[in-house]
């Protein structure tokens, strides 16, 4: 029991060298709703997105993320709601986020268009001091936390055409701890800055190559980037791979079944230490869109 604890505190130590306070996903550029709130209606139809990721297969206490965002424009305004729930899980902590966002479009030129974003958020926080191991169960910082609840709000910007995307956003500007009263902070959020950005090329009338990356800054953390290039087939298969910087490699796959209907799948191998102890991450997504007459899309848009 003691080699385990000391893996999950290893893991742990490694997760908050990460910035990884906000759950990570390798297939961001079809989950940017959870990370900007400018994106919720930019595709013009009602997307509906879930996911699943299990991180660090075989390492005890490793994350587990599961999302579920639904958004869409509002009739023929300028306006884009968005609502997505995420829940994370690491060891004996469990996060439960319930978000709703709201964002305003203005046509710039012809091609482009600028969004702009607000998120607000409620997080419940669980410790369950019950799945640890303390040398003193009597501890008195050993307290349990069910359902800690904290309010945040953030906002983003994305500039967007059928090509082209990027954008700015800070999903949480408030910075909650928990166990603040006592010596230790077992958590404490701190402010995500993203940047990301793609673009899509037209290799041939039947394959399109986009370059996409995501940067993450935290303060006092090293700067997270992603790196990732995906090519799609005939409208209907694509195939990537990915880099984040001095973490991990990552392959990805998806299939467009429908019009509607989307299917991802991800894998990350990592490259750090941590990699001795786990046979890799695991990733897998579900988008399904409801079209009109008047917005059915004549391609599936790569973003």
């Amino acid at each position: 029991m003691k080699t385990k604890f000391l893996i999950f505190a290893l893991s742990l130590v490694c997760y908050t060298s990460f910035a990884q306070q906000d759950a990570q996903y390798t297939q961001y550029m079809y989950n940017t709703i959870n990370i900007n709130p400018a994106y919720a209606g930019s595709r013009g139809v009602m997307s509906i997105f879930g996911l699943h990721r299990t991180q660090w297969v075989g390492l005890e206490g490793a994350p587990t993320t599961n999302a579920f965002s639904i958004n869409t424009p509002i009739n023929n305004s300028n306006i884009g709601l968005g609502v997505s729930v995420v829940n994370d899980r690491i060891g004996p902590t469990s996060d439960n986020t319930i978000s709703a966002d709201l964002s305003y479009t203005i046509q710039t030129s012809e091609t482009y268009k600028l969004s702009f974003g607000i998120k607000a958020s409620g997080n419940f926080f669980n410790l369950d001091v019950n799945k640890l191991n303390p040398a003193d169960p009597n501890d008195d910082n050993l307290q349990a936390f069910n359902n800690e609840f904290s309010p945040n709000f953030g906002a983003g910007v994305y500039l967007h055409s059928d090509k082209l995307y990027l954008g700015l956003s800070v999903p949480n500007f408030m910075q909650d701890k928990k166990y603040n009263d006592n010596e230790y902070v077992v958590f404490q959020e701190r402010m995500n800055f993203y940047i990301i950005g793609g673009y899509v090329f037209d290799v041939s009338p039947t394959v399109k190559f986009k370059p996409a990356f995501l940067t993450k800054a935290v303060q006092g953390s090293p700067l997270q980037v992603d790196l990732s290039g995906n090519f799609l087939f005939f409208d209907k298969l694509m195939l990537g791979a990915a880099y984040r910087w001095d973490a991990a490699f990552s392959g990805m796959a998806g299939f467009q079944i429908s019009d509607g209907l989307f299917v991802g799948y991800g894998y990350d191998r990592e490259t750090t230490n941590l990699r001795n102890f786990n046979s890799g991450s695991h990733e897998v997504f579900l988008r399904f869109e409801l079209f009109s007459k008047v917005n059915k899309m004549v391609s599936p848009r790569f973003f």
